[in-house]
């Protein structure tokens, strides 16, 4: 086959005569006929529109295959009513009511596997899913994840449903075409067109794993959860965010990309929950001021500040003062980058950190492992007769810290309760104070406050130091 110059619009008319090929039964699987992705891969292919009809072709084509596999998302929660007391004297005590809120979705397997946002679909009571053919399923959720803000749900049916391909990762490019699909302020599905704006976006606060892809193709509210799609027709992102001033698009919008959206869906269809990897490295972006005293020739990478003996970091024997360049071949610009890249990991895998270390640079293999320690670890209450009689303690792990937002590699012992009318609730401590010394000793355990209490009853005076709200404070507690 002839091979010819093919703009980035031109894969649309490509698209339309390999369905129609396919649909007259002609066998197109000769190896030497590149397919559209192919193509499409190929820089040498992607050239501007030159003429009238290369700007006449349509998109009409992808938005067949592909519309069909987005959905609308109802969710139904029940609410209390909050009314003042003199309205409920006249009018009665008003009991719960239901809310509805409208999102979107994408079926990405044909047994009815749904991917979303755990925003559209939070709290909610009642879940049901209409297909752009109007077909109405109720649906229920494996696995809804506040932190990279996915849910993946199941529609409940026997019959086979239409699925939307995941793209390669990391095949996005700043430039392409894209195509929003959704269900906007809830008047139906809709197709925007845009190109992808900019990549690796960590600056937008929507999910504790801020990466995602800039799009201007128009999104509004009730596109959450909709499919961002290449012309291919391969879905690239889940669409989650605006940047709005007045709740409208203002041509910035924010997709979470295909790599994290396939971990999410996999650990739904396989673990049944995400556990969220840690690396136990603590990094730091490289700035202007950084890269002169390093000297570097400019800006890049993340820097690792600090280690967390035992994990991850430190097993597969990163440093500090390392750089980190790439991680599986993608280049890492900052500190949520990084962890993005790593958390698109299953536990268990290894993730290939390209580091600079010295001038020269060095490729490792670091496991894929959970934070060390207990998310719920068991509380301890001190008795006797001393200032601290009262206090329920647990030893702060990675594993916990994470849990609560404590920094993760915060270590040592913190107050989680008092017992009212206890010694400990006389002397003012409060849940969330963090025991540093005890008698003067630096303590690192419970173990360690124990022994020093232990044969201590008639002690009067108890030198203290806690930590609060990040200060801290020493006093000499008086029986």
């Amino acid at each position: 086959m002839t091979r010819f110059a093919l703009s980035v619009l031109t894969a649309a008319a490509l698209f339309t005569s390999a369905c129609q090929a396919q649909d007259d039964r002609v066998d197109l699987t000769d190896a030497d006929t590149p397919t559209v992705a192919e193509t499409l891969a190929d820089d040498s292919f992607r050239e501007v529109p030159d003429n009238r009809a290369q700007m006449q072709l349509s998109f009409a084509p992808i938005v067949r295959e592909a519309a069909p596999a987005v959905v609308n998302v109802y969710s139904t929660r029940t609410v209390q009513r909050q009314m003042d007391p003199f309205f409920n004297r006249f009018f009665g005590q008003q009991g719960p009511r239901q809310q509805g809120s409208l999102g979107s979705g994408v079926i990405v397997d044909s047994t009815g596997v749904v991917v979303t946002n755990n925003h559209v679909v939070d709290g909610a009571d009642e879940l049901r899913v209409v297909l752009n053919d109007r077909r109405e399923f109720e649906a229920e959720i494996l696995l809804a994840d506040e932190q990279t803000d996915l849910a993946v749900l199941r529609i409940i049916t026997d019959e086979p449903l239409p699925a939307m391909p995941f793209a390669q990762p990391g095949t996005a490019e700043i430039g392409d075409l894209v195509l929003a699909i959704g269900n906007p302020f809830g008047v139906g599905q809709t197709v925007t067109s845009g190109i992808v704006s900019a990549l690796a976006r960590t600056e937008v606060g929507v999910s504790d794993f801020a990466f995602f892809i800039q799009t201007d193709a128009a999104i509004n509210p009730g596109n959450s959860g909709g499919a961002l799609i290449n012309m291919d027709g391969s879905l690239i992102g889940v669409n989650s965010a605006i940047y709005s001033r007045s709740g409208g698009s203002n041509g910035i919008g924010f997709a979470i990309p295909v790599e994290m959206v396939r971990r999410v869906v996999d650990a739904a269809l396989t673990e049944g929950e995400l556990v969220q990897p840690w690396l136990g490295a603590r990094l730091q972006t490289v700035t202007g001021d950084i890269a002169n005293s390093l000297g570097l020739d400019r800006p890049r990478g993340a820097l690792v500040a600090d280690i967390y003996p035992g994990a991850a970091a430190a097993a597969a024997g990163l440093r500090q003062g390392d750089i980190v360049l790439a991680i599986d071949d993608v280049d890492v610009n900052d500190e949520p980058g990084a962890r993005f890249r790593y958390a698109t990991r299953a536990i268990g895998e290894a993730s290939r950190f390209a580091i600079l270390r010295d001038g020269e640079r060095i490729v490792l293999d670091v496991p894929v492992e959970v934070a060390p320690g207990e998310a719920e670890p068991a509380r301890r209450l001190i008795e006797g007769r001393n200032p601290l009689a009262g206090l329920e303690l647990v030893e702060l792990s990675p594993a916990f810290n994470q849990e609560v937002g404590f920094d993760p590699f915060a270590r040592g012992v913190v107050v989680m309760s008092i017992q009212r009318g206890s010694a400990a609730d006389y002397f003012g401590f409060r849940p969330g104070d963090r025991v540093l010394e005890l008698l003067g000793t630096r303590v690192e355990e419970i173990d360690d406050i124990e022994g020093l209490l232990d044969g201590q009853d008639g002690l009067k005076s108890w030198p203290i130091a806690i930590e609060r709200r990040g200060r801290r404070q020493d006093a000499n507690l008086e029986l």
